[in-house]
């Protein structure tokens, strides 16, 4: 049996961007993660070292966040092979990470990049 753990709109100041600018200056983002994860003995032994701890996701994520990269695809993949890396009861991710207000010369609310892995 399978369970899904969903961490919304954890925010982030971080310095990714392709451009000089934004890597000196930062910007907001935020992450959405929705985490499939084998169930085992989680709930009936009600084991919490056995479970996927959504404090740990959020750290990881937080700890990829500070690494600046130039896309977001490479931030979401970084965020997804550490998560993977450090539970190996999760089968499946689905990361979405978003760039607030994003400087492309107009107003935008954000752009966002979805993978699934």
């Amino acid at each position: 049996m399978e369970y899904r753990i969903v961490l919304n709109r954890m925010e982030f100041r971080a310095f990714h961007g392709c451009y000089d600018l934004e890597q000196q200056v930062g910007n907001r983002f935020t992450v959405d993660l929705e985490i499939t994860a084998e169930l085992g003995e989680v709930a009936s032994e009600d084991c919490v070292e056995k479970a996927v701890n959504y404090l740990l996701v959020y750290e990881t994520v937080r700890e990829q966040m500070r690494v600046t990269q130039r896309t977001i695809e490479r931030v979401s993949m970084n965020i997804m092979d550490a998560l993977y890396a450090r539970f190996p009861q999760i089968r499946h991710i689905r990361c979405t990470v978003s760039k607030l207000a994003p400087p492309l010369g107009g107003k935008l609310e954000k752009v966002s990049v979805v993978l699934e892995k």
